[in-house]
């Protein structure tokens, strides 16, 4: 059902469902240019609040188009996927040392499971890492109400392909 992402560069490029998107080439922290291909951006999920969850995209470092799919949600309130792609399962790391007040150092983590797999980072719920709304009646979110949203959000990225 997600195969068909992965032929796509970028990952979401029709307007109807991607209110923005960005393809990221370097990072601060990283010396030279990203030896992976990282999308962001933001999907639409509630129209009235103008509700929006922020995604991370790495394709597979191996073989995109036959790789499967992975879909990475922290949860929240506040733990954004970030914390997966760099503390995790993803292709960077921080350089573990003493804090001397310089920007932190990011490595490649030589274990990521970009390795074998295309993964897409998903801050949700609303409120988490960069997903936002307008409105404070939009952050009101519980389990039903957050499922509902990424539901929607995989269904509009789903359906812009089929």
């Amino acid at each position: 059902m997600f195969e068909r992402w992965i032929a796509y560069k970028p990952l979401i490029t029709t307007a109807a469902i991607s209110t923005s998107s960005w393809t990221v080439k370097t990072l601060p922290g990283f010396d030279g240019p990203l030896p992976f291909d990282l999308e962001t951006g933001y999907i639409r999920v509630d129209e009235e609040r103008d509700a929006q969850i922020f995604y991370y995209f790495i394709k597979s470092e191996r073989n995109p188009d036959e790789d499967p799919l992975m879909v990475w949600i922290s949860g929240g309130p506040g733990c954004s996927a970030l914390t997966g792609l760099a503390f995790g399962i993803g292709p960077l790391n921080f350089e573990i040392k003493e804090y001397k007040g310089e920007l932190p150092t990011l490595i490649l983590h030589p274990h990521s499971w970009t390795k074998i797999s295309n993964i897409l980072f998903i801050d949700s719920p609303i409120e988490t890492g960069f997903s936002f709304a307008r409105g404070s009646d939009a952050y009101i979110v519980g389990d039903v109400k957050s499922s509902k949203q990424v539901h929607k959000f995989i269904r509009k990225v789903e359906n812009s392909y089929i």
